[in-house]
Formats: structure tokens, C-alpha cells, sequence
């Protein structure tokens, strides 16, 4: 199989592409906003209009769907969406194959984007790969002797509600000290912005406290500024710690680091490689390599066209 039709299910946008698999290239692709109170079935409707446009002009032989949420240990059906309404116990491939007559596979974004950074990113040529995916949430994928591990219930990489605090936050999960109720978007942003209501000084103080993001405090860091630098430190240390702990089980030979923090540079990765070398014993902290992910939100798409290669 060479042309494969990937689809980018995510809680605010729908992607679509055909992707050449032997050369790892996305040859055309379709983009939308998912529509607002559409629920799950208008998310579908939009994501087929765009799968029949690519198709007839690039047939593909299968299709491999990245569905941002969990899925059915199976890897048919949707458990549920955090972000839109609808999705609960919905078979997502059979409805996709029906209507495009292919077939079809399914897996969750973080095993997708592993597979794509590990196929054709910074994984490519390692048989043991950790990814992790940093943005509103936390999420990652583990490639051992070069074989996505799912765990018995599809549920394996999932770092971000591994615990290193916990005295920590709540998380989304229920937990406290979640790596992800320490490093995500979300929390950079309220640890900055608790940390102006004590009265720190900062750059970040001319926008409105509810309008500071995750984004906007990387953004400050990569400037110098202090307050910024701290939090952002801060939330490298917590993930490097979460990090380090799946080092110590799986000893992967490098660990890629995908999202908008990739590009955030020393201010982050530094603290990051720090924490991570500095926890991740027994293991020598030379073996231990973190990078930045290198295929930004193609990740999806290429991860996708893998799976159903596959």
C-alpha cells in the first residue's frame, strides 16, 4: 500500500491528507474547524466532504484515523470525547468505512503521532522510542523493538497522569500531581498568573489575567523574562521527572518532545534534560537523549497512514 487517506479527528479541528507512505510525504490535504454545536455526527459529515475531495483526486487503498480521545482496546470504536459532544460508544471506523467503502483503522493521536515522529521524525532508525506530546494535555506513545506497545487496554504512554506530586494539583483526571496538572498549557498559564497575583513583575502583567495562555508565557521566557523563566523551568522539571521514570522502565534509546514547547528552545529543554538526567537512574545519564519532535501537527496525519499501512 503506498497512498493512504489519514484523518485528523481533534477536539477543535478536522485534518485530512493523502499520504505517500513509502516516501513519508503528505501529498494534499484539507483543514476545518469543527463545527461548533455540531456534535459528533457534524464532525463526521465535515470530515467526509473532505475525505471525497482528496479521494477523487488521489484514490488510496485504506484510510488510518487519529481520533483525539480514548478508544476501544479494539481499535474500533470511540470511548468518548473530551471536547465535543456525541462520540460516546460510536463506531467510528465502521461509519468511515461504510460511507468511503475502504478499509479502515483507527488509533488514538498520541500512538499516531509516536508511530509518524518514529517512522519518519526523530525516532526514525530506533527500535525503542518514547514520544510525548505537549499542549492542552499531556500524552505520549512508546515504541519497543520497534513495535508500537498498546498494553492490554490500549492505554500504555500515557505519561501525563503518571504522578510526581503527590501534594500536587488536581488534574483533569481526578489524581493530584498528574504530570499534566504540572506541565500543560493550562497549568503554565495559572502558574503564571497566580504568581502575578502575588505580586511578581512581569511582562505578562499588561494582558488581562484571564487572557494569559500557556503560549504567551513561552513566548515571555524566550524573551527573559524572570517570571516566565521560573514557571516555565518549573514546568520542564516536572515533565523531565515524568520523563526520566519511563526511562528507568522502558530504557528507550531517545525521547522525542512534540507540541509548541518543541520549539521552545533552551528555556524549556534545558530544565527538561536536566530533570530527566538527574532522575532517570539507574540508567547512565549519557544514554538518556531528549529532541524536539520534528514533524510539528503532520505528526497526525503521517502517524495515521502508518497504523493503516501496517
Amino acid at each position: 500500500m503506498s497512498l493512504v487517506l489519514s484523518l485528523d479527528f481533534g477536539g477543535t479541528k478536522l485534518g485530512a491528507g493523502v499520504v505517500d507512505v513509502d516516501a513519508g510525504v503528505v501529498l494534499e490535504r484539507r483543514r476545518a474547524e469543527t463545527p461548533p454545536g455540531a456534535g459528533a455526527r457534524g464532525s463526521i459529515e465535515q470530515m467526509l466532504t473532505m475525505a471525497r475531495s482528496l479521494l477523487a483526486e488521489r484514490p488510496a487503498a485504506g484510510v488510518g484515523i487519529s481520533f483525539g480521545g480514548p478508544i476501544s482496546a479494539d481499535q474500533r470504536r470511540v470511548v468518548t470525547s473530551h471536547h465535543v459532544a456525541g462520540w460516546d460508544d460510536l463506531p467510528l471506523v465502521e461509519v468511515v468505512a461504510d460511507a468511503l467503502g475502504l478499509p479502515v483503522v483507527m488509533d488514538n493521536d498520541a500512538n499516531v503521532q509516536t508511530l509518524g515522529e518514529w517512522r519518519y521524525g526523530a525516532g526514525r532508525g530506533t527500535r525503542s522510542f518514547v514520544f510525548v506530546n505537549v499542549g492542552t494535555g499531556i500524552g505520549g506513545g512508546i515504541v519497543l523493538d520497534g513495535k508500537l506497545f498498546r498494553g492490554a487496554h490500549g492505554m500504555a504512554g500515557e505519561i501525563g497522569h503518571t504522578v510526581v506530586d503527590p501534594d500536587g494539583p488536581v488534574c483533569t483526571c481526578g489524581k493530584r500531581g498528574c504530570v499534566e496538572s504540572l506541565a500543560a498549557g493550562p497549568y503554565v498559564a495559572a502558574a503564571a498568573r497566580e504568581r502575578l497575583r502575588a505580586g511578581g513583575a512581569s511582562a505578562l502583567a499588561v494582558l488581562a489575567p484571564g487572557a494569559i495562555t500557556g503560549r504567551d508565557v513561552y513566548a515571555a521566557a524566550a524573551l527573559g523574562d524572570q517570571l516566565a523563566l521560573r514557571v516555565v523551568g518549573d514546568a520542564a522539571r516536572a515533565l523531565g521527572i515524568g520523563i526520566a521514570n519511563v526511562c528507568a522502565l522502558v530504557d528507550p534509546e531517545l525521547v522525542a518532545i512534540g507540541g509548541g514547547v518543541a520549539r521552545s528552545g533552551d528555556v524549556f529543554f534545558r530544565p527538561l534534560v536536566e530533570a530527566v538526567r538527574a532522575h532517570a537512574a539507574p540508567l547512565d545519564p549519557e544514554w538518556v537523549r531528549v529532541v524536539p519532535g520534528l514533524l510539528g501537527e503532520d505528526s497526525n496525519l503521517l502517524g495515521a497512514a502508518v497504523a493503516a499501512a501496517e
